[in-house]
């Protein structure tokens, strides 16, 4: 899917979801966790390397059943070749990190109905899907020095046409929340993020002529784009990453959520006189 495409979905849903707050509260919180990669730099699916992530949460309550959740998150994510089974990606020997800063637009669906202040609707598990925008700067290590990898062009980018540093992407996931008490609740969540750039991690496409980007970049520029130490290993057109798989990236956390409105009535005082 486009960036465009993704960005129109993400402020129509935003717009209209705007329209719905008839809701019986809301709830203001934040978590702690952890944040995965995964790509060509983890294509193995490892969960070996997580990276600390975190952020606020804002929630309207429609009723016992649906709601909508902003998010504002940070977390790092990276990956190391030097990790793979895989003899060509030990090879090719390419590492990165990346901060993500990551804004949030969802819509949950409660299995069960959940209501502050009840004595029986106090637990449910939840699904959602929304989608996100994030900023992201991909980085790597030479020497004792860490390089950002977007703006040396690793593969043979012209100047002025590096790949955005920010993108847009589908969210989807699930979780379960539960009160401790009437106010406050803990919620356990995890969220996938199906993204619309190949570049978390500076791996996408294939090897540019490496003695053209020393030339245009700069010599480090040609080091972190081969950094396999092999002669001959790095050829122009040689794949170095797969851009018809994108990259993705996932948040893990708890958080700790405080309810503002009003409360339900237990059942018994409902109808009392």
């Amino acid at each position: 899917m486009k960036i465009r495409n993704i960005v129109f979905l993400f402020v129509f849903i935003f717009g209209f979801s705007n329209q719905l707050i008839s809701q019986k509260g809301y709830e203001l919180g934040g978590w702690l966790g952890i944040s995965n990669y995964f790509g060509e730099l983890n294509s193995g699916f490892s969960l070996l390397e997580p990276g600390i992530a975190g952020g606020v949460n804002f929630r309207l309550l429609f009723n016992e059943r649906i709601s909508m959740k902003t998010m504002l998150s940070y977390g790092t994510v990276k990956g190391d070749d030097g990790d793979s089974y895989n003899t060509f990606e030990k090879q090719r020997n390419l590492s990165f990190k990346s901060p993500v800063v990551d804004f949030t637009h969802q819509f949950e669906f409660n299995f069960l109905p959940y209501i502050h202040g009840s004595s029986t609707d106090y637990f449910t598990p939840y699904l959602l899907t929304g989608l996100d925008i994030f900023y992201y700067n991909p980085k790597a290590k030479l020497n004792g020095k860490w390089y950002s990898l977007r703006e040396l062009g690793t593969e043979g980018q012209a100047l002025g046409e590096e790949y955005f540093e920010y993108a847009a992407g589908l969210v989807v996931g699930g979780g379960i929340k539960w009160d401790i008490n009437h106010i406050l609740s803990v919620n356990l969540e995890m969220s996938y993020r199906f993204i619309s750039t190949d570049y978390l991690d500076d791996v996408s496409t294939s090897y540019p002529n490496m003695q053209e980007l020393s030339t245009l970049r700069g010599e480090i520029a040609k080091q972190l784009s081969d950094r396999s130490g092999i002669p001959g290993f790095a050829v122009q057109g040689k794949q170095r990453g797969n851009s018809r798989d994108k990259d993705k990236f996932s948040f893990v956390g708890v958080s700790l959520m405080y309810y503002f409105g009003s409360l339900e009535c237990p059942p018994i005082n409902k109808y009392s006189f």
